[in-house]
Order: structure tokens, then C-alpha cells, then sequence
């Protein structure tokens, strides 16, 4: 198997490992994608439903923002209706935090230095602990504390890590310790420099991200180079694409991130040459077309489209299904790595949807058989 390859190894930093509701992150568990919602939180039925169209995504966790109180009261209908855990984005009132603990909130996004008196602290702790809450302590290179700023002179990795690890020892002190901690920056760089910098000086879960990256290209293209880099050295246990865009292409691109690094994978990972004179069938708008139909399987494969017979069969022989473009109007399909059958152009891109969808089903029957009704049932 390709992933026990040397060189594809990656080593995974020792974390201790927390619980955002039923989903854990750090240790040994599977690295979560996250995403947040966009819409008021007090328009209930519009973020359930981007919740919802998140949750069909694939993300393992959702954020919603409590600016106010009807926001964080709100969230309790929100949650009843969400499958996926829910994390409360409380920034300056600890009333907040206790309002989204009691509303059914998994988790608390709190930097517990900003919201006032240790009293406060202590009873938003309170809130957490009888609720079942864990929380998140975020750092932003934009909104560093005021004394940090005039200490370094600008934000830099060691203001982000003293920061986060002054609102953990806060925690610390109040014997929570069922939190994980994020130093996000614009800048890859200042990002992934805090990040190293904090990975060494705790043993705490990591949430990684590139804030404000950017619009879908840009902002996937900074956030694929920082928090790629960042998974590669091992150092991550949960991860947000931040896009000025749909939310559902966050989750998207944190699948691909993860995939491409064969940390995780969900859905048909498709290998496709950027095409050339030699193609023997529009590649790019076949791609293009099936990305989009093929977009509900959630079972992960591979599928090779490739136009000619250069690289096709040799890429095929890797995948569970493979095209090689030939010639005369029909192309050689491979099963499995093996030259199975051809298929003509007019009915490529529907025999392709229709193999793939088999080829689920098998893999889900499959993995259905080998789990124990047990495991299951849970």
C-alpha cells in the first residue's frame, strides 16, 4: 500500500485529545474538517439549512457566531436540528458563553482573558463543565492584546503563542483543561511560524487555519501552502479553509488538503492531465462535468481521466477506475487496474457516473460487512 511508503509517511505530534461533542480531536483521531455558517443566527431556519448543506458536505464540525443574546438563545433550536457538533463563536461577553453552554453549544470559541473578572471566567467554566462544553481558545494576529502589541511592537509568532498560552494558563488554573487552541494570521508565514512555535510549547490539540485568506482560488491556494505545510511536519488535529465564499467550498477544500497529504480521504479523488493536441476527448469539460455529478459520493476512490495513451494506462493501473483516451471514438476503460472494456464518446461521461456509483456501493456493502453490529449500532 502506497501510505506505508516511506516517504509518505508523516509523523503526527503527541496531543492530548478533547471532545467537541461526539467528535474527537487530538491523539489518535482522524483529523476534522470545520466549517462556519455565514447567515444571522437569528434567521433559524436559513442556518439550519446551511448546517444541514455543511453537514451533506462532509464537515465534521459547524461554528456559529453569538454576537447577541437572542443569537445565543437561538442556537438552541439550531442545534436541536444539526447532526454535526456545534461550536459557539463567543468573543467579549461571558454571558454569551453561558447562554450557547446552556443552548447546547459542544464547544465555546472564548479567549477567557477578554471576558472580564476571574469570577467570570470561573462561571463560564462552570457553564462548560455542567454542559458538557469544551472550548477553543483563537488567537488572531489582527486582535492581539493591546500590552502584547506595545511588548513586540507588532504582531509577531512569539506575541500569538504568549498570548494563547496566557489565556491557557487560565484555564489551567481553574482545572479546565478540556480546550483546544488556534494562532491564525493572514500571513502563511506569521501563521506558520506561531503555529511551530506553539506546537513545541504545549501538548494541547491544535485547530489550524489561515484567517482571512481569501476569495475561493486565493484564499484555497494560502491556505492549501500553510496548512498543508503545517499537517506535513504533523502538527494539526482540526482544520478551517477560510473563504470569502460559500461555506461548503471550506469544507471541500479541507478534504482536498487532507486527501492530498493522504491524511483523510472522502469521496473520488479524480487524476486528470491538464490535456494537449494528443487528447482523444474534451478532458477538461469531462472533468468539469463530473466533478459535479459525482459530487454526492461520499465513499473514498480514485478515477483516472486521462486523454491518450501516454500516461493514461499507466495512471489507470493506479486507481480503482481509469479512462485512456484512444482512438477512432472509443477509449479504453480500466477496472481495478486492469484493461476491462472500451466506451464510445457519446456515452463516457454517463458510463463513468455509473461505474463510480457501482463501485460505492460495493466499497459500502464491503465496509457495512466488516464492522461489527456492535460498532455499528453506536
Amino acid at each position: 500500500m502506497s501510505s506505508v511508503r516511506p516517504y509518505r509517511q508523516i509523523h503526527r505530534r503527541k496531543s492530548r485529545q478533547v471532545r467537541v461533542g461526539n467528535v474527537p480531536v487530538g491523539g489518535d483521531a482522524p483529523i476534522s474538517v470545520q466549517s462556519m455558517t455565514t447567515t444571522p443566527t437569528t434567521d433559524i431556519a436559513g442556518t439550519i439549512a446551511q448546517v444541514r448543506a455543511l453537514d451533506a458536505a462532509g464537515a465534521d464540525i459547524v461554528r456559529i457566531s453569538c454576537p447577541d443574546q437572542e443569537s445565543s438563545l437561538a442556537l438552541k433550536q439550531i442545534v436541536r436540528a444539526a447532526k454535526v457538533p456545534i461550536v459557539a463563536d463567543i468573543h467579549f461577553h461571558y454571558k454569551r458563553g453561558i447562554e450557547a453552554a446552556e443552548s447546547g453549544a459542544a464547544c465555546l470559541r472564548i479567549n477567557p482573558g477578554n471576558i472580564g473578572s476571574a469570577e467570570r471566567v470561573r462561571e463560564v467554566i462552570k457553564a462548560a463543565r455542567d454542559h458538557g462544553c469544551s472550548m477553543r481558545i483563537g488567537v488572531n494576529a489582527g486582535s492581539l492584546e493591546k500590552d502584547l502589541l506595545e511588548k513586540y511592537g507588532e504582531p509577531c509568532p512569539e506575541a500569538m503563542v504568549e498570548s494563547a498560552l496566557d489565556h491557557a494558563r487560565i484555564l489551567e488554573d481553574n482545572g479546565f483543561h478540556d480546550f483546544k487552541i488556534s494562532v491564525k494570521a493572514s500571513d502563511v508565514f506569521l501563521a506558520v511560524a506561531a503555529y511551530q512555535q506553539l506546537a513545541e510549547a504545549c501538548d494541547y490539540p491544535l485547530h489550524l487555519g489561515i484567517t482571512e485568506a481569501g476569495a475561493l482560488r486565493t484564499g484555497t491556494v494560502k491556505s492549501a501552502i500553510g496548512i498543508g505545510s503545517l499537517l506535513w511536519a504533523g502538527i494539526g488535529d482540526t482544520i478551517r479553509v477560510s473563504l470569502a465564499a460559500d461555506p461548503v467550498e471550506e469544507v471541500h477544500a479541507g478534504f482536498e488538503i487532507l486527501k492530498a497529504l493522504g491524511l483523510r480521504h472522502r469521496g473520488v479523488s479524480i487524476i486528470a492531465c491538464p490535456s494537449c493536441a494528443r487528447q482523444a476527448f474534451p478532458v477538461i469539460k469531462t472533468v468539469e462535468v463530473l466533478e459535479q455529478r459525482l459530487a454526492h459520493i461520499g465513499t473514498p476512490m480514485t478515477l483516472s481521466i486521462l486523454g491518450c495513451v501516454v500516461n493514461g494506462p499507466g495512471e489507470a493501473r493506479e486507481t480503482d477506475i481509469g479512462i485512456a483516451g484512444g482512438g477512432r471514438g472509443t477509449h479504453q476503460v480500466y477496472i481495478g487496474g486492469i484493461a476491462d472494456h472500451r466506451i464510445d464518446d457519446q456515452r463516457l461521461v454517463d458510463h463513468v457516473v455509473a461505474l463510480v456509483e457501482a463501485k460505492a456501493a460495493e466499497l459500502e456493502r464491503a465496509r457495512a460487512a466488516a464492522i461489527p453490529p456492535a460498532a455499528a449500532a453506536e
